[in-house]
């Protein structure tokens, strides 16, 4: 991976201790009147099992020397002091915020999740476990891999064409290939489940045309060999 980069996960292609370290400086860009914060986080496994988290003691075991231990790909929590973070490299990041109650959520969406519906399944947590309703919530959704560069074949069109009848997600490239638009794809699902459209944000960059900026599985795996993982993060103090 290029050198100097602040990569924060993938402890199959980076040393604990880099990564570790690097988390550190992470999370001193972030002010907490109460301390330091605890990271949350998981070993995503492009699924859409959802991590609920209580309060601070239950934050930090997912986290040892050889990195996450806990197995999902959505971190739900409301506990102050906490920060929800999903790492991503061209997959699509996605912070859920509820100034209502408090809650939040943070979700990693590869197209696999997003068939899933990883994003709405949080959401459903979040309304199960603390009475939040889609109508309340903020919505960001960061970085990824867009329909400008995001190419797939017949295993991803076909059953995105089953899923999201009637909405253009593709835009042909070549036979039985095209562009999707993973973010738009959340971004629907988001809103059928009875999120404000007006209340979504999407941050209009591509990890893969910005390799300046991010890390870019599909860009740079066989350039450097190694790639690093970017952070999406929420909490509150």
């Amino acid at each position: 991976m290029p050198e100097n980069s602040l990569n924060l996960a993938g402890f199959n292609e980076d040393t604990a201790e880099n990564i570790l370290e690097n988390r550190r400086r992470f999370l001193k860009l972030f002010a907490n009147e109460c301390g330091e914060w605890a990271l949350a986080g998981c070993w995503q496994v492009h699924g859409s099992d959802v991590r609920l988290i209580n309060d601070l003691a239950e934050a930090k075991p997912a986290e040892d020397a050889r990195g996450d231990t806990i197995y999902c790909d959505a971190i739900v929590s409301n506990a102050a002091g906490i920060l929800a973070g999903v790492k991503t490299a061209d997959c699509v990041p996605i912070l859920i915020g509820d100034p209502v109650t408090s809650a939040f959520a943070a979700i990693h969406a590869g197209w696999r999740g997003t068939l899933a519906e990883v994003a709405t399944k949080a959401l459903d947590r979040m309304a199960f476990a603390y009475q939040t309703k889609p109508s309340d919530v903020r919505v960001a959704i960061g970085p990824a891999a867009a329909s400008c560069c995001y190419e797939v074949g017949p295993d991803v069109i076909a059953p995105f064409r089953r899923k999201f009848a009637g909405q253009e997600l593709f835009r042909e490239t070549r036979s039985e290939h095209a562009c999707i638009n993973l973010l738009a794809a959340n971004r629907a699902q988001l809103i059928s489940a009875g999120v404000d459209p007006d209340r979504i944000s999407i941050a209009p960059l591509c990890t893969m045309c910005r390799t300046d900026l991010f890390f870019s599985y599909r860009r740079e795996k066989t350039l450097h060999g190694k790639v690093g993982r970017l952070m999406s993060v929420i909490g509150r103090t």
